[in-house]
């Protein structure tokens, strides 16, 4: 007949159970006892791992704000140069990119690294910066893949820049800039001759954003689109 295991309750009223459940804990204590420590040790190295993280990333970003000041206000300057590359021995936006790039001030500086790149025509360079920034920000997010659309447009790419204008007038759509983007989306489209899918861009333009600066020219482009697709 097989052994009946004893229930928890059955345990606790039983002295003699009680004490036979306490005897395999010890044992399974000193058996383990070096895992046990390991893991122990594991688990407070981790924790620690975690504060100390904590406090390097703010140290860094810190350091990285005070490291950008001068670029910012030199890219607000539009001395794109300096801005980027630093001066006197003020760090520029590539090198705050480069060193604090894990830093919510190094992401920024990816950010503007991008906008400066791209008015200087340099597109690859650009599309890697603006590709490492991200935000949840209505704004600033949308601005970022409406841009690597720009560069890709101006390398010939019409459809990486369409992919990329998609998602800036679907990121957090809103009526101060996401009819901008479907503007750049419908004349990438009719770039690569899709022109039912600049007729659906232009049409989003005049429907969802009415009171918009945009809609003027969508109404006109549309009509002179829809002119030339039914011939």
């Amino acid at each position: 007949m097989a052994k009946k295991e004893k229930t928890g309750i059955e345990i606790l009223e039983s002295a003699d159970a009680l004490k036979q459940e306490f005897g395999k804990a010890e044992g399974f204590l000193k058996k383990n006892q070096m895992l046990l420590t390991y893991v122990g040790g594991g688990i407070l190295a981790i924790i620690l791992g975690i504060v100390g993280y904590n406090y390097w990333s703010k140290s860094q970003d810190e350091e990285a704000q005070v490291a950008m000041f001068n670029a910012v206000y030199a890219f607000e300057a539009d001395s794109l140069k300096q801005a980027l590359s630093g001066t006197g021995g003020n760090e520029g936006l590539l090198s705050v990119a480069s060193n604090y790039g894990s830093t919510d001030a190094g992401n920024l500086a990816n950010f503007y690294a991008g906008v400066a790149l791209v008015k200087q025509g340099k597109y690859d360079e650009a599309i890697e910066h603006l590709k490492s920034f991200s935000s949840s920000d209505l704004l600033v997010q949308g601005r970022a893949y409406a841009l690597i659309g720009d560069a890709y447009m101006e390398k010939k790419n019409t459809e990486e820049a369409i992919s990329y204008y998609k998602k800036a007038a679907e990121y957090k759509p809103n009526k101060f800039f996401t009819p901008l983007y479907l503007m750049k989306l419908a004349t990438a489209y009719e770039t690569a001759k899709d022109n039912k899918s600049a007729l659906d861009a232009y049409t989003q333009i005049i429907e969802k954003y009415p009171d918009s600066g945009e809609v003027t020219n969508a109404k006109k482009y549309k009509s002179k689109l829809e002119g030339i697709v039914g011939e």
